[in-house]
């Protein structure tokens, strides 16, 4: 028998200064049974630095024509397509073709490095790819705040987000690999 998707019920407040974004967001999250905290963890975050009325999360792990996050115009037109982790040069081929802007949120310390070596070069021509990099540091601390409920604050300013559930808060400064027009 297959396991079953563990739902999450986030209250999410973001205030970005940067982009002058301040809003809440209930969000309910399928944490898939392979998906780890820190890779929920991830997806929270990467939602919260791209917040839009429009951005969703979506099937994520259980459909490969997906990415884990993305926001669609009212006419139904790809606008932002948010991947996480490390996909391969034909997801972020493909990805590219279909969204205006394309985003990609690696972790996993040398892993990520490794990958950001071997497929940095045939993505050049991609003008709306932004690659990301979050710490191992940074997204192991974020897993330790997953729980089943949870509220979050997240507040970003210059780029870097602070992440605050409870008593416990966690500071995030994602790096910029490529960034989308160059």
């Amino acid at each position: 028998m297959a396991q079953k998707s563990t739902i999450y019920k986030i209250e999410l407040t973001v205030s970005d200064m940067d982009r002058h974004y301040y809003e809440t967001h209930k969000l309910t999250v399928a944490k898939h049974p392979s998906e780890t905290d820190e890779r929920l963890m991830v997806r929270v975050l990467a939602f919260a630095l791209n917040a839009h009325e429009h951005l969703e999360m979506t099937k994520g792990l259980s459909t490969d024509d997906e990415p884990d996050i993305w926001q669609k115009s009212l006419s139904g037109e790809l606008e932002l397509w948010v991947a996480l982790g490390l996909p391969s040069e034909k997801i972020v081929r493909q990805s590219c073709g279909k969204a205006n802007e394309v985003i990609v949120y690696c972790y996993g310390g040398s892993a990520a490095d490794v990958w950001w070596q071997k497929i940095k070069n045939s993505t050049t021509r991609f003008d709306n790819l932004r690659v990301m990099s979050l710490s191992e540091t940074n997204t192991r601390e974020l897993g330790e705040l997953a729980s089943r409920s949870m509220k979050l604050q997240v507040n970003i300013q210059d780029g870097d987000a602070m992440v605050s559930a409870d008593d416990n808060v966690v500071y995030v400064t994602p790096v910029e690999l490529n960034r989308a027009g160059h």
